[in-house]
């Protein structure tokens, strides 16, 4: 405080009244524009407790657009066809159109919630695979690339000049020039460490590569909030993979000093391909400007008997937190257990009381975190609501296996989600994200399974012995819980 204080005292009688008017001012932009009272507690304690630096940090990341659509997807019919379809589906949902069984129909709340807050068509002809860690998911996602014919589209957060990375762009030129369509989005800030001739090589081989959202002076500010999180590769239109792995090396070799690296990919094959690439299809316009049309890319929704999967994404162009809500009724509403593994546990208020309120009616909540974490202020953060939880009955765990990064729910042993969102504010509220919702017992019971042999290599966290951690533990978290919303 004795800082603080000094810089305050540093400052010119003028600045210093200009700079508390100007914090005035945002203060009641952030106030007239009826945020969720934590956000809002924490961006104005951030403007007051640090001088000048709080504005900077403001105008980088505090900016909302979700309500002013800032991201439009008008003009794109597919949209509006898939907007047809989710009415239809809504109106027979309740005569189980679908036939699902008892057990599986237990869940048509949050099949109606995502047909009505995403328009995520549920698609029940899908073979899906579940593939652990990055080598499991490296070889099927590159044997499909190996095996495209027609085209190859792909959307990740992170891809990085390395031994992965490398043969990623090396295995895209390589079909580019035997004439497949490839098209490659890639996030500007998770990304920042690319270099010009890495993705130079790619274009010049004919693959369409474009960046999401630049970040360049004088632009800066909106773009750094809002990136595009989702990990998506669709092949021909009707494979697909979703989940928590980027290419990079990290993501097969682990991290030094933590260890291996924990994940969980899907391999979806049928209608939920075919949703996977609605969403590329409408970020690649964002980007581009170019509309795709056509059966090549986009395969009919049929009827089948496969897995009932819903794929849906959320984000700033989204008119509803999609992936939150639909978490928020899968644990607010479970009956027997909740199993979670996050890498960041920072819950929004809704999420953190159904994670309470099901604890404390007797419901089996589970939740798994690292033990080390790649983010040191993420990790005080994550520790802020531990006791909370657990005083509420949720049982927490400190993965000791390396670094899990797996972002997963099952619920009931029916329903399972897995995708590319956190369970924290940045997640749910900010990021542009992508999560399949699966309705199916055996995927539920393989993901359980994976669960548990987690929990084997992790430490229960027990209340009485985590109420004794340092005094200076217990400062750090609470200054991160403050920040919990911009982490």
């Amino acid at each position: 405080m004795g800082i603080l204080f000094g810089i305050w005292g540093a400052m010119p009688n003028l600045v210093t009244v200009l700079y508390f008017l100007t914090v005035i001012f945002i203060a009641v932009l952030i106030i007239l524009e009826n945020r969720n009272p934590v956000k809002t507690i924490s961006w104005i304690l951030v403007l007051v407790l640090l001088p000048f630096i709080g504005i900077v940090i403001y105008l980088f990341f505090g900016q909302e657009y979700r309500k002013t659509k800032m991201y439009s997807r008008k003009g794109l019919k597919n949209l509006e066809k898939l907007r047809k379809l989710t009415l239809v589906q809504l109106d027979n949902l309740p005569k189980n159109h679908f036939q699902i069984n008892d057990r599986l129909y237990s869940k048509k709340r949050l099949i109606n919630l995502l047909l009505s807050n995403s328009n995520s068509i549920l698609t029940n002809d899908n073979e899906v695979k579940v593939l652990r860690n990055g080598e499991e998911t490296f070889p099927e996602i590159f044997r499909a690339i190996q095996q495209a014919r027609h085209h190859i589209h792909l959307e990740f957060y992170i891809v990085e000049d390395d031994v992965i990375g490398n043969y990623l762009r090396e295995l895209l030129i390589q079909k580019a020039l035997e004439g497949v369509e490839v098209r490659f989005i890639y996030d500007d800030v998770g990304s920042w460490q690319l270099k010009k001739k890495f993705i130079r090589s790619m274009s010049e081989a004919g693959v369409k590569v474009d960046c999401f959202m630049r970040v360049r002076f004088p632009n800066l500010t909106s773009r750094v909030n809002y990136r595009n999180h989702r990990k998506i590769l669709v092949v021909d239109g009707d494979t697909a993979f979703v989940g928590g792995l980027n290419f990079a090396d990290r993501y097969q070799n682990g991290v030094p000093g933590i260890g291996p690296w924990r994940d969980t990919h899907l391999k979806l094959v049928g209608g939920g391909a075919t949703a996977l690439q609605i969403i590329f299809m409408a970020d690649w316009y964002f980007v581009s400007k170019e509309i795709l049309r056509g059966e090549n890319y986009f395969k009919p929704f049929v009827a089948g008997s496969g897995k009932l999967v819903q794929v849906t994404a959320s984000g700033p162009d989204s008119d509803w937190e999609s992936i939150g809500q639909a978490y928020f009724l899968a644990i607010a509403t479970a009956n027997d257990c909740v199993y979670l593994s996050t890498p960041y546990l920072m819950p929004t208020p809704d999420i953190m009381t159904a994670l309470k309120t099901s604890a404390l009616g007797g419901v089996d909540v589970r939740i798994i975190v690292p033990g080390l974490s790649d983010a040191i202020t993420a990790k005080w953060g994550t520790n802020s609501f531990i006791q909370e939880l657990l005083e509420a009955g949720v049982k927490i765990y400190f993965y000791k296996g390396g670094f899990i990064h797996s972002k997963i729910i099952v619920v009931d042993s029916v329903f399972s989600s897995v995708g590319t969102a956190n369970l924290d504010f940045r997640s749910l509220e900010t990021n542009f994200e992508v999560n399949a919702m699966i309705y199916d017992e055996e995927i539920a019971e393989t993901l359980t399974a994976q669960f548990l042999e987690d929990q084997s290599r992790s430490d229960e966290i027990v209340l009485r012995e985590w109420m004794k951690r340092p005094r200076i533990n217990k400062i750090k978290e609470s200054f991160a819980r403050i920040l919990s919303p911009m982490l």
